[in-house]
């Protein structure tokens, strides 16, 4: 296993690490005030004008599209700002999602954020070269964002054979109806096409019964419902939408690698996807080991440092070691997708996928009681960051699905049946 960085990886990390020291950082607290003050008095979904203008800075120094995997960066990265078209493996990207999980605009700064990340790496994989001038070419432009339609309000969807929502193709054109929600990405009003996963044929065997169709945001029929919370934050300008189909027509053409396809895709979709998360989430937990650090030495109780005080040495102790151990695990994902693919790391990524949200979700509470009541307020991240690894033990799969998927593989090298 090698888990060292290419040179051009090492070279990004410390640009990334730059950037966001001297770009992002002096202007992320006023950006948050004035979210807050655009929620009270005006439409929190428009983006701030800063966030255009960090991009634009970003772009130039060809910090873009740097998710963009290997093979398929050649074609694309000249065209769309990426400085170099080699590409990064997952484990050369480690590092940079995990820098920019410290910061809650990085990722949208840098043309990195989910769903988009995921959205158009379906399309460089298994898109239609039509599909990819319409959609993918705009996405890694920056022009337009994407939402991801997956899962439904009225069924357990961590089963996904569940799915009511349907795709059915008549003739030439597929006709999508359902409701769908958590479908991140849809409030940003830039959002113009959804990634729709629906039930094509019931007949078929369960990993060919349902389809990825390419819905636009505008196609008669699909409705907005409403934006979702996440515990009272609103993730403006992405979202959360619940969104109704309704006899919504499109070309068959939308179909993304044919009818039946959608598990394949999603698999391939879903691992590097996961690596970027947990990569994300380590990053927000080092900014909160790093914040707990700080405040258990500047503040003072009982005579001594907070950090002397009630066990928290050892707290602090044991999320090093947690932090550490949990960044071992998902580079040793990356690396056995980088060299075998979705299906060499199965276990590994559902490993990741509890781990982590887990680990971060423990470290982050440690830090909120080392900052008291401040801990629980927007005068610090730490609420925040705790609701984002809070959610992400749901997202792309709950924790008992991913136990499940890790007991079945480990038992099977016994003789266990499914």
């Amino acid at each position: 296993m090698d888990f060292a960085p290419s040179a051009r990886a090492a070279d990004l990390t410390d640009r990334v690490a730059a950037f966001m020291a001297e770009e992002i950082a002096p202007v992320e607290p006023d950006y948050h005030r004035d979210l807050a003050e655009q929620r009270r008095s005006g439409d929190p979904w428009q983006p701030l004008p800063v966030l255009e203008e960090l991009k634009a800075k970003a772009r130039a120094q060809g910090l873009w599209n740097l998710f963009l995997p290997r093979e398929h960066a050649h074609e694309y990265a000249a065209r769309f700002g990426t400085d170099g078209g080699e590409g990064l493996t997952n484990v050369d990207y480690a590092p940079l999602a995990e820098l920019m999980g410290r910061s809650a605009i990085a990722s949208l700064v840098f043309n990195c954020n989910a769903p988009d990340t995921g959205n158009m790496e379906v399309l460089l994989r298994c898109g239609s070269p039509e599909q990819r001038r319409e959609w993918l070419e705009p996405l890694l432009d920056g022009r337009i964002r994407s939402a991801f339609t997956m899962t439904e309000p009225d069924v357990a969807s961590s089963d996904a054979t569940n799915m009511e929502a349907t795709a059915v193709v008549h003739g030439d054109e597929v006709v999508v109806n359902g409701r769908k929600w958590w479908s991140t990405g849809v409030g940003h009003p830039d959002c113009k096409v959804l990634v729709f996963m629906g039930l094509t044929d019931a007949d078929a065997d369960r990993h060919h019964r349902h389809s990825m169709v390419l819905v636009p945001r505008d196609a008669p029929g699909v409705r907005v419902e409403r934006l979702l919370d996440t515990m009272g934050t609103y993730d403006e300008p992405l979202g959360h939408g619940e969104v109704s189909f309704t006899d919504v027509r499109v070309p068959v053409a939308n179909i993304i690698s044919g009818p039946g396809e959608a598990f394949a895709i999603a698999q391939g979709r879903l691992g590097p996807g996961r690596v970027h998360h947990c990569m994300r989430l380590i990053g927000l937990a080092e900014l909160a080991l790093e914040l707990a650090c700080r405040r258990g030495l500047e503040r003072s109780a009982f005579g001594k440092p907070i950090a002397n005080l009630g066990g928290n040495r050892e707290r602090i102790a044991e999320a090093r070691i947690a932090i550490d151990s949990a960044r071992l695990l998902v580079l040793n994902a990356a690396w056995k997708l980088d060299v075998g693919g979705p299906l060499n790391a199965l276990s590994e990524v559902s490993q990741i996928k509890v781990a982590v949200p887990n680990m971060a979700q423990r470290v982050i509470d440690m830090a909120m009681q080392i900052h008291g009541g401040g801990g629980l307020s927007s005068d610090f991240p730490l609420a925040g960051a705790w609701t984002a690894a809070r959610a992400l033990r749901l997202a792309d799969g709950p924790d008992e699905v991913h136990r499940g998927v890790i007991a079945r593989l480990e038992l099977g090298k016994y003789g266990a049946r499914r």
